[in-house]
């Protein structure tokens, strides 16, 4: 049987897909294994404690399957397990020449380019939102831009369920948008820090003016990425290419995953079941 390194892309449901789509269409020739958490999802409104272990649980099962290298395309993953993970479990573990890489610093490298008010809304759960990564991380880059939070805790649910492009959604999109413009009248970028939100997209900018900018994060962490990969060769040559794509998720009932992923990856998809503790 042939041993492949693929690089894998991780997210507590199937947000982490509109990430996964972006990379695989900018560097289509690299092995990829995607997992879904889905039974333990939504990530957004569990303990810092809670998502750490969940999060280094998976990743550890996606290392045990070859993955030289995970991308954690969850936000609230990224905010609250990826420097645990990166500083103390990896380096105390027989992982210790793998990586991990999340999605909050590639997105604050570059937000404060698409503002010119110099004031951003962050969209985010209440994990995200609470640990204040982006607020932090944005700062260190572009110390002149004014970061606004606001939490959305019920968009993922919505988006899980397959709502998102239901009438009965646009209620929630218009509370939390309206929470968020209130804090300042002067915000001109609105970044979607959750990885599901761009299922969303389309009603969100119904619902705000047109000079407001919308940015999701597939597109920079696709492009993170490559420019990550030229500047580490190492892991780099360690990939295997063959083109090869896996889906796994942590729900039983596959066909509901698969159906929904479609959605999210614009193409069909057919997973595996992978059974956590």
């Amino acid at each position: 049987m042939q041993v492949t390194k693929p690089i894998g892309v991780f997210d507590s449901g199937i947000g982490g897909l509109t990430v996964f789509r972006s990379i695989a269409e900018k560097l289509p020739g690299y092995d990829y294994l995607y997992f879904g958490d889905n039974t333990r999802a939504p990530y957004g409104n569990r303990s810092f404690k809670t998502i750490h272990q969940y999060t280094w649980e998976c990743v550890q099962w996606m290392f045990n399957q070859g993955c030289p290298l995970v991308i954690l395309a969850c936000n609230t993953a990224s905010a609250k397990a990826l420097r645990t993970i990166q500083q103390q479990d990896m380096p105390n573990s027989r992982y210790a020449d793998r990586r991990v890489l999340g999605v909050i610093r590639p997105t604050a490298e570059v937000i404060g380019n698409y503002t010119q008010t110099h004031e951003i809304g962050v969209l985010g759960t209440k994990g995200t939102v609470q640990s204040q990564s982006y607020a932090i991380e944005i700062n260190k880059f572009f110390p002149e831009v004014t970061v606004h939070q606001q939490a959305c805790p019920l968009w993922v649910p919505l988006i899980e369920n397959g709502e998102y492009d239901k009438p009965g959604s646009d209620y929630y999109v218009k509370q939390y948008l309206d929470q968020i413009m209130a804090q300042s009248a002067n915000i001109d970028t609105l970044l979607l820090a959750c990885t599901h939100y761009p299922l969303l997209q389309d009603k969100i900018k119904a619902y705000l003016p047109p000079h407001i900018n919308v940015v999701a994060q597939g597109d920079i962490v696709a492009d993170s990425l490559s420019d990550y990969l030229q500047r580490h060769t190492e892991i780099e040559q360690d990939l295997t290419k063959g083109g090869n794509r896996q889906f796994f998720t942590t729900t039983d009932d596959t066909a509901d995953f698969d159906q929904h992923a479609s959605l999210f990856f614009n193409a069909e998809v057919m997973s595996s079941y992978v059974a956590m503790k």
